[in-house]
């Protein structure tokens, strides 16, 4: 089954709002533990507008040994005030898997990928440092990225597949197009020998017909969609209904023989 990563990005937005520290990202990230999630995704920003560099300790702490930790954010971020620079980050909390996305300080959310083989020369040494640690490299891109191979021969492991536009297209009701573009990515990179996964916008609107197109998905990272859907029907039943949908519709029962 697809592994469900939460992002927990938009739980200490609401913390940082108000300052102290509720909403609690610990008991946040244990209630979706407790639910059945695989993982737990972060994406730490050097203006440290949701998750903080104390955070990602925390969080490494608590994933340990019981499920995936990821943590999402540019390479190339720099230590300034507050902020320790990424690989530093990487370095000290030891994830299982390292997601690199090319977004800048200031973005308000990533919303493009990498492109090779322009990005190549930089990456190829971050890729080298991140798997030394032990941890799993997964490099975002757009549904219709090329040179896919040239990400594996980076030493990438995984790409994740950027699912702004599939989420944007569904809910307009025309989503054939950028589906087939994500199946299509998808395509070319297991034949890299890649494998995939997905993330941003994604919903329980969108998922079912994204993962029946992608059933060897390897993960879905969701986080403003299922926070926000928490809201209403609480973070557990949120995170359950989720996995339900990524397990895909209940065989039904067979009554062969029965009479």
């Amino acid at each position: 089954m697809t592994l469900l990563s939460v992002n927990l990005n938009k739980i200490a937005v609401l913390r940082n709002s108000r300052g102290g520290s509720a909403p609690d990202l610990a008991t946040a990230a244990l209630t979706c533990m407790a639910s059945g999630c695989g993982g737990i995704t972060v994406h730490p920003r050097p203006d440290r507008r949701h998750i903080r560099p104390d955070d990602v300790a925390l969080l490494a702490q608590l994933t340990r040994d019981r499920v995936e930790f990821n943590i999402e954010g540019n390479p190339f971020a720099g230590p300034r005030a507050g902020y320790p620079g990424f690989m530093a980050l990487i370095r000290e909390a030891r994830p299982q898997q390292v997601t690199l996305v090319p977004d800048s300080d200031g973005q308000l959310t990533s919303d493009h990928g990498f492109e090779f083989p322009r990005d190549a020369q930089r990456l190829a040494p971050v890729i080298a440092g991140i798997r030394a640690l032990g941890a799993r490299v997964s490099l975002f891109v757009d549904a219709g990225a090329g040179s896919l191979e040239l990400a594996a021969a980076l030493g990438a492991d995984r790409i994740e597949i950027y699912t702004g536009p599939y989420a944007h297209a569904s809910a307009a009701g025309a989503a054939g197009l950028e589906l087939s573009r994500c199946v299509d990515t998808a395509r070319r990179a297991h034949a890299a020998g890649l494998g995939v996964n997905a993330g941003h916008d994604l919903s329980q609107d969108n998922l079912a017909a994204f993962c029946t197109a992608m059933p060897d998905l390897a993960e879905v990272s969701i986080g403003h969609a299922l926070i926000s859907e928490a809201l209403y029907a609480g973070l557990a039943t949120t995170v359950r209904r989720y996995l339900a949908i990524l397990a895909g519709p209940t065989e039904p029962e067979s009554h062969a023989g029965r009479g």
